[in-house]
């Protein structure tokens, strides 16, 4: 963690952990050990994926093995967003059919609430605040593909989701030149290591056993090897979402998408009324690289996007460091929306990676041949996919076991989805940063000549991306 001559705090993780402290660690691996389920990765997809399987069977052994400490990639660091947002549903649309896709959705809008009811039975105060989300336009061209979107929720069963104005919108957040906005009630703001930190202690409550300082190198059937010895099980649960690189013959599997954020000093009385977002919704846009913010519970303004969108060679960061351009330009971005907080302090800004299929879609697997499972590829929308996940996972397992049979979840189109890998690099690399460097030329050619047709360039980095 350091501080830029600006004063603020680049790194240290995130400002989720400066606000509410890093945790103490847990012991790592002490030697051999074997359990009947062994989960890789402590974020909140292998917490959560714990929590469930315990809860049903609490007779199961169940290890988390975590390389640094619970909560250290994208669970603590993300923008705190539960909503009912999951990657690929399109896709599963065309692939499965039309209902089969519906399905997936009214999981997912149901998920939000199971978080909310969970971390209330749980006693986890995660800051949560079920406002909703609103996506704004702010150009012709935004509003049209805001409309088209409204209408397409709408087809996939969401019929309690709004459409507004101008007016109604900044009735909501007076965002600066909005011209429209869509609100569903699926969605809640959140303290995102509030969440981390209280689901990890209601793990280790139920007797799961948590290894921290413990980095998985390979995964194989039945084993998870680590530099203290390796956990034999039944059942090897991959759920390391942006670090999956880091494993041994999965470099090419998910690509580690760079996403960055920063937080305001806390807010004025006077400049909350400036802003109004009384109702605390989360706040994302239309734009092709698109913004997301909170109203933190401590008054201030978290706002994230892509930044830097892509290390070569599948790399990581160095504890959330951020380069200084991308905090400036998350900094324009806040101006522009709110110009009244021209003068607000940026205090903190970190980094951390999201988990990218090739194909865009998040999947649940579980290969009854090998025991060999896995869950992840949200691309930024894991904080409510996780516990779908999670369930889902907790299902499989039950059905390959024996110990129940189908469920609702287990037929959802997403599980035992396959995905082709990443093309090897330079070429991984010069794609991603040629199309996201295309996706804010096409945002800055909608500003500058506005038009309700879409950016030629935004399409030809979908293409590029294998988004349509």
């Amino acid at each position: 963690m350091s501080r830029s001559a600006s004063g603020v705090v680049n790194g240290g993780i995130s400002f989720w952990y400066a606000d509410d402290g890093l945790p103490a660690v847990r012991e790592p691996l002490a030697g051999d050990a074997s359990a009947d389920v062994v989960i890789v990765g402590g974020g909140y997809t292998g917490l959560w994926t714990a929590y469930y399987l315990k809860k049903a069977a609490p007779f199961l052994r169940v290890t988390v093995l975590e390389q640094k400490f619970c909560g250290y990639g994208a669970s603590g660091r993300n923008g705190g967003w539960l909503y009912n947002g999951i990657a690929g549903r399109d896709r599963y649309a065309a692939l499965h059919g039309h209902e089969a896709a519906v399905r997936l959705q009214k999981a997912m809008n149901e998920t939000v609430d199971e978080v909310v009811a969970v971390a209330a039975a749980e006693g986890i105060d995660a800051d949560l605040h079920k406002g909703g989300v609103l996506e704004v336009a702010t150009t012709p061209a935004q509003l049209a593909r805001l409309k088209a979107f409204h209408e397409h929720e709408l087809s996939y069963g969401e019929k309690d989701r709004e459409l507004y104005g101008a007016g109604e919108t900044r009735e909501r957040i007076r965002v600066a030149d909005a011209v429209g906005g869509t609100w569903t009630p699926h969605g809640a703001r959140l303290h995102p290591v509030k969440l981390v930190k209280g689901l990890a202690a209601a793990v280790a409550a139920l007797g799961v056993d948590i290894h921290e300082s413990t980095p998985v190198t390979e995964i194989r059937p039945r084993h998870a090897v680590t530099p203290y010895g390796t956990v034999r099980a039944s059942y090897v649960l991959r759920c390391t979402e942006g670090f999956t690189a880091n494993l041994k013959g999965q470099k090419r599997t998910w690509l580690p998408m760079n996403s960055s954020m920063i937080a305001t000093e806390p807010l004025t009385a006077e400049q909350w009324a400036s802003v109004g977002w009384e109702g605390r919704e989360t706040l994302g846009d239309m734009a092709h690289a698109y913004m997301y913010a909170q109203r933190t519970a401590d008054g201030r303004i978290a706002l994230g996007g892509r930044g830097v969108p892509y290390r070569f060679g599948s790399r990581t960061d160095n504890d959330g460091r951020t380069q200084e351009a991308t905090v400036e330009a998350l900094r324009e971005i806040l101006v522009r929306f709110f110009p009244s907080l021209a003068g607000v302090a940026v205090e903190h800004a970190w980094s951390g990676v999201l988990g990218v299929p090739r194909d865009w879609c998040a999947t649940v697997t579980l290969d009854r041949s090998t025991g060999l499972g896995w869950a992840g590829g949200y691309v930024g929308s894991g904080v409510a996919t996780t516990n779908l996940a999670a369930r889902t996972l907790r299902d499989l397992v039950q059905l390959d076991s024996g110990q129940a049979g189908r469920t609702a979840l287990t037929e959802l189109p997403w599980v035992n989805h396959k995905v082709r890998k990443w093309e090897p690099e330079p070429f991984r690399w010069l794609g991603v940063q040629g199309m996201y460097a295309t996706y804010r030329a096409a945002d800055q050619r909608e500003r500058l000549h506005p038009s309700t047709e879409s950016s030629r360039l935004a399409r030809a980095a979908d293409r590029v991306a294998g988004r349509h």
